[in-house]
């Protein structure tokens, strides 16, 4: 008996190996298709490559019929495809060639003929936003421009940014309400008309904080405008830039509330969260002026709901050691008003000279006129070697310092400087041992040359006056005010961010013929008590440095550095002698810093100076 299922059953088994056969047929005969463009180079090909469909069955298998049917667009795609670039008038001639084992390749030969070009150029804002800087300069950077090859990625771009600036500008209602690019093919140009209706330009209103561990009181003082002045976006993103430098959120964003926009007035709504309140830092490092060594820390962020801050460091190494505690009061105002209080001791151990002191300083510091103020009062106090002859010193002297730094990345600077000026004075009457002035300057500048290349170029320059010190020696002649100042005070020349090529602290005046016996004697009894002797250099009242660098990558992280550093440390013009030093250095941009690594060679060698000095620096550009 037969089953109704039966012949079907039937049926399916006969019809199985003739699917299997057809599709062992169409797996033989699936294939892939190179595509060859020739005719345009560069970004254009690259666009012809992307536009043809029969491009993506590079990496996919396609059948023969597939190919046919995928070629037969591919001249038309592939003109289509130049169109944005503003060639419309282009020639395409395609060859499509077998290649053996189902594989093809697709020819194009490409003429792309002259692009259309811009012979109007309409752009039409109402009211006074085109009196605006930002707005201004979107306007005239449009592209193309009259003249200019149409390009419709351009195009869209500049409309874009047009479009930002007004709203940077206040303008948030702006809206593009006619947008047209007219090509007229018979005389391959084209015109381009575009008209923004800008609307009313807002002013800013209320200021509300959220999400913050501080009242808005204290937060009132970050706030760079006055409730009622025009919006920009430029404002509200230095109030984000403020908030962030503050170092007390890991959370800053600042917007604009257009929900609630009325009446020509935008409310600002700024959206905060705290950051970690303690941090514990540690690492190792090594310098070659400072030895290898340890560093750690505790910072508070904030004491207090007013905002204060503590932060103790300590720092251990070879040749030197310091600790210093500090503690930070935020005063009102928009400038990042503040007063600083510190506490630090300083030992270190140079080749020259060995100190240690303590010191006490008390700062305000605010922002002025883009600079970074500083007026101070300090207290240093303590006792010190310098080529091989000890000394003792007490100091309180007031101090003033500007300073100023712009980068365009801190990791790796390609274009930014800075620039610090100090000033410090004492009087002898006023609880120091020595009456002296001092004026100090350092720069530094930073250039990207092309994509892998970066000029460096640094200088610092000093000079001093010491007035005699009341003190007399045994015989009744008043010290030398110079012998009175520490090391910190005195210049020298040499080391890692002086003269590479010379060591550290090893480049300044000699000591005098008069002290040679006293300073030689010490220096022999150290020698038989196995101790260390240091170099017959005392430092000068004068220093003027300056360095060219040219830095090469041959791979994102990896360079090649050269380098001439020059200049003197000296208490005389008279006796100022040009030291110079050559060298070549290798460059890594690792996870935790920039590690520099020269060898510099001085030019000026004496009988006491090395043929060669390795430099090796980690940290950031400035």
């Amino acid at each position: 008996m037969r089953t109704p299922d039966g012949p079907l059953r039937q049926r399916r088994i006969v019809s199985s190996p003739l699917i299997v056969l057809l599709l062992i047929a169409g797996t033989a005969q699936a294939g892939r298709v190179a595509v060859q463009v020739d005719g345009v180079e560069g970004p254009l090909h690259d666009a012809v490559v992307a536009g043809v469909e029969i491009s993506q069955y590079g990496e996919r298998d396609v059948t023969a019929a597939q190919v046919r049917r995928l070629y037969d667009n591919t001249e038309n795609q592939a003109r289509t495809a130049l169109e944005p670039y503003g060639y419309y008038d282009a020639k395409v001639q395609g060859e499509l060639k077998e290649t053996g084992g189902g594989n093809y390749t697709a020819e194009l030969h490409v003429t792309p003929g002259e692009p259309v070009r811009i012979n109007a150029l309409d752009i039409q804002l109402d009211g006074d936003a085109d009196g605006q800087r930002g707005v201004q300069k979107a306007v005239a950077a449009f592209a193309p421009g009259k003249g200019q090859a149409l390009d419709h990625t351009a195009y869209e771009k500049s409309k874009a940014t047009v479009q930002a600036a007004l709203f940077g500008a206040g303008y948030l209602d702006a809206e593009l309400v006619t947008h047209q690019v007219e090509v007229q093919r018979s005389t391959n140009s084209a015109e381009i008309h575009l008209a923004w209706k800008v609307g009313t330009r807002y002013r800013l209103g209320k200021t509300t904080f959220e999400g913050a561990q501080f009242p808005d009181e204290f937060l009132d003082r970050y706030i760079p405008w006055h409730e009622g002045d025009f919006y920009t976006q430029e404002q509200v993103l230095l109030l984000q830039q403020k908030l962030i430098d503050a170092d007390y959120f890991a959370v800053a964003q600042v917007q604009p509330d257009t929900e609630n926009a009325h009446d020509g007035v935008v409310p600002i709504k700024v959206m905060l969260g705290p950051a970690k309140r303690t941090i514990y830092t540690a690492g190792v490092f090594f310098g070659t002026d400072t030895g290898p060594g340890v560093r750690g820390g505790i910072e508070r962020r904030w004491v207090n709901r007013r905002g204060h801050k503590m932060k103790v460091e300590a720092l251990v190494a070879t040749q030197l050691k310091t600790a210093a505690a500090t503690y930070t009061i935020p005063l009102p105002g928009h400038d990042n008003h503040s007063l600083n209080f510190g506490a630090t001791f300083r030992d270190e151990d140079t080749d020259t000279s060995t100190s240690r002191t303590w010191g006490l300083a008390a700062t305000d510091s605010r922002i002025w006129r883009g600079w970074t103020r500083t007026l101070g009062l300090k207290f240093l106090t303590g006792n010190f070697e310098v080529a091989n002859l000890q000394g003792d010193t007490t100091l309180l002297y007031p101090e003033v310092s500007l300073s100023r730094k712009r980068a365009d990345d801190p990791m790796f600077v390609r274009k930014g400087y800075s620039l610090t000026f100090a000033a410090r004075a004492g009087h002898e009457s006023l609880l120091s041992d020595v009456s002296f002035a001092q004026v100090t300057a350092d720069a530094k500048w930073i250039r990207g040359l092309g994509e892998k290349s970066r000029f460096i170029a640094r200088g610092s320059a000093g000079a001093t006056y010491v007035g005699d010190s009341s003190e007399r020696d045994r015989n009744g002649v008043p010290i030398n005010g110079f012998d009175k100042l520490p090391p910190e005070l005195r210049f020298f020349a040499g080391g890692d961010r002086s003269i590479r090529g010379y060591a550290y602290q090893t480049v300044g005046p000699p000591l005098g013929t008069e002290l040679m016996p006293i300073a030689q004697a010490r220096c022999d009894r150290l020698r038989e008590n196995k101790k260390s002797c240091k170099n017959f250099v005392v430092g000068g009242k004068n220093l003027l440095v300056a360095s060219a660098e040219y830095e090469y990558y041959f791979k994102p992280n990896w360079g090649i550095a050269t380098f001439v550093d020059s200049g003197d440390a000296f208490s005389s013009f008279d006796s100022y002698k040009q030291k110079t030093g050559v060298g070549v250095g290798l460059r890594w941009r690792s996870p935790v810093g920039m590690i520099r690594a020269d060898v510099g060679v001085p030019l000026n060698k004496d009988k006491d100076t090395s043929s060669f000095e390795l430099h090796i620096v980690i940290g950031p550009d400035l």
